[in-house]
């Protein structure tokens, strides 16, 4: 029987390894960071995002909110894959100025989600990697947040929290919004005001935890007078 011949000296080891074949994939995808929420008010609703756009332990941008304004009472919050976010934005704003030429009035936000919806899941076998949140003003003038699945599925919420911190996020939400699991608490109408100090709150307390999130904080707020826009520092490392 014929054996290799040993090419290394007695004790050290070969100059090779050849561990056998590598498979080199690519991924479309990957993922930026940010977190995004919105809350609801009997008059008014809130859009906020963090500015920090990275990838895994790199920051590529401390400037990149990730609020969109669609409309003078909608304003959408995407996050995810930073490249899916801006070509599902523009996509959303071809189609609301094809709706307004077309029926001479601008989309609501109940029929933006809607829209969205369908847009999602007519990509569903390659779906969008995006977290999508909605807040604005419905028909009658009331706060309306509307929360979405890569593919599609939503549904309208009071409060809603979504992206890197949303797991941090969602329990404080509940607990001082929906009142979740609270014996003997009276539940008390959310005033503009509570609800931009709680926002700021939360992104602070999130900043602290989750490296994906921080540098700064973009809060929209929307009213029947429109939408006011606020920026607010946190931390940068």
């Amino acid at each position: 029987m014929f054996s290799a011949p040993n090419l290394a000296a007695p004790g050290k080891m070969k100059d090779y390894h050849y561990t056998g074949p590598v498979e080199h994939r690519f991924s479309p995808y990957t993922f930026n960071g940010g977190t995004v929420l919105a809350v609801a008010g009997e008059d008014f609703a809130i859009v906020a995002s963090d500015t920090r756009l990275s990838e895994g332990y790199s920051i590529h941008s401390r400037d990149s909110p990730k609020c969109y304004k669609l409309t003078d009472t909608t304003v959408i919050g995407c996050s995810g894959f930073h490249g899916d976010c801006l070509t599902l934005t523009k996509i959303i704003d071809a189609r609301l100025k094809m709706y307004k030429h077309s029926n001479n009035k601008t989309m609501t936000s109940g029929a933006i989600a809607a829209m969205l919806s369908t847009i999602l899941y007519g990509r569903r076998f390659f779906p969008y990697y995006v977290y999508n949140i909605i807040g604005g003003l419905d028909e009658q003038g009331r706060g309306a947040v509307y929360s979405f699945d890569p593919v599609g599925s939503y549904q309208r919420d009071t409060y809603k929290a979504g992206g890197s911190a949303s797991a941090m996020l969602q329990p404080l939400l509940d607990n001082q919004i929906g009142f979740k699991n609270m014996e003997g608490v009276q539940p008390v109408p959310l005033t503009q005001e509570k609800a931009v100090q709680l926002v700021r709150d939360v992104f602070i307390s999130a900043a602290e935890r989750d490296v994906y999130t921080g540098d700064a904080l973009q809060i929209c707020v929307i009213t029947k007078d429109g939408i006011k826009e606020e920026t607010i520092l946190l931390r940068k490392d």
